[in-house]
């Protein structure tokens, strides 16, 4: 049994947790913030369920959240740009999404650890490599020895800047407002409306709520000087409903507004003791709803290959290899959609949205199954 040590209490810290311990290793999960209760909503789709399933915490997660078999996009004004029929998605996908609050998913997730392995309000400083392991140096000048860490402390993750060194972000170029309203929406709506530089995403979350996402471009560090809600409110006043409704519904301080920052994947997931999973290995932008997702294909994998392979330092290895191959082509294409829906001058951005109607159904339809079905979650075969 090994002793170790993630980096981060997030999704991906969390999952990853549950996945070791199940294999039978103590782990120890040091998180720097002691609040941690903050963000909306969640979409699991189905290759993350599949994911969730290896945990142990699948159908929980199932019975947790709303079940969107939808996937429309709209014009501004209400025009149907796709509209997809139900049993199109589900047959392709396997099952329905499972929308939910973030909280009630880590809620989910530290249920299926044991009593304290969570701490709060310890950050890490820095690690090194001993010949034992690694020690990592706490912010409270404590020092921990463990046989091996995983990072899963985000795009700005300590861990990563270890295997990797320097690991700038960059503004994307546009911000992102998320949000749950109580007005239930038709479940025929889920989905997205566009607009000329700008969307809005908009899904149930069970019977009587629904989480909500927008994005426009805006200079780094803007914020609305009369709140963030009342600036979504006049600016999304003219488009098609549910939008004004469920903009109206929502309480405005817990709208969350963040700046999307980019950064290339880490060079290196591993190295001896150490790896990342979730956004300190691939960070990705939103837009195919993919990194918590993502993170939690990382986990299950990461459990499979530890309970297989001989050693930790090999386990890490073989996980890098087999994870960039199916991470590296989400992550490209979620920078390239946010690039089209943000393209300037508006006007471009606007024909390339719309543009997308051409691509037949059944091209679409079968692309997102390759990247979200529960069937394109796999595990690596070791013999």
């Amino acid at each position: 049994m090994a002793e170790i040590a993630v980096v981060g209490a997030g999704i991906a810290g969390l999952a990853t947790a549950v996945a070791l311990q199940r294999r039978g290793h103590s782990v120890t999960v040091l998180e720097g913030r002691t609040d941690t209760s903050s963000g909306a909503g969640i979409s699991i789709w189905p290759n993350a369920l599949a994911a969730l399933d290896q945990l142990g915490v699948g159908d929980q997660v199932r019975a947790a959240g709303g079940r969107i078999t939808a996937g429309a996009m709209r014009w501004r004004d209400g025009t149907w740009l796709r509209r997809p029929s139900d049993d199109r998605i589900v047959t392709a996908l396997g099952e329905p999404l499972v929308v939910l609050h973030r909280v009630t998913l880590r809620d989910i997730l530290t249920a299926a650890l044991a009593a304290g392995t969570v701490i709060d309000g310890i950050a890490v400083r820095e690690l090194r490599t001993t010949p034992t392991g690694v020690r990592l140096n706490l912010i409270d000048s404590s020092t921990r020895d463990v046989d091996a860490v995983v990072g899963a402390d985000g795009t700005g993750s300590v861990v990563a800047r270890h295997l990797n060194g320097p690991l700038p972000h960059r503004y994307a170029g546009y911000t992102a407002w998320r949000g749950v309203s109580s007005l239930a929406i038709a479940a025929d709506l889920a989905g997205e409306t566009m607009g000329a530089g700008a969307q809005v995403g908009h899904v149930p979350m069970g019977p009587d709520r629904t989480y909500w996402f927008a994005t426009e471009r805006a200079p780094e560090g803007a914020t609305s000087p009369h709140g963030e809600l009342a600036y979504l409110r006049i600016k999304f006043a003219s488009w098609a409903e549910p939008i004004p409704a469920m903009l109206g519904a929502t309480n405005p301080a817990e709208v969350l507004r963040n700046d999307l920052y980019d950064r290339k994947p880490a060079r290196r997931w591993a190295a001896g003791p150490v790896v990342l999973v979730g956004d300190a290995a691939h960070p990705m932008r939103p837009h195919l709803g993919q990194g918590g997702c993502q993170a939690l294909e990382d986990a299950a994998v990461l459990g499979v290959v530890v309970e297989l392979s001989r050693d930790l330092p090999s386990a890490f290895t073989v996980f890098e290899a087999f994870r960039r191959r199916r991470v590296r082509a989400i992550v490209a294409e979620s920078r390239l959609i946010g690039r089209v829906v943000n393209l300037r001058p508006a006007a471009l951005s606007a024909l390339t949205s719309r543009a997308t109607v051409a691509l037949p159904e059944s091209v679409v339809t079968r692309h997102l199954a390759s990247i979200a079905a529960g069937s394109a979650f796999r595990l690596p075969d070791i013999g």
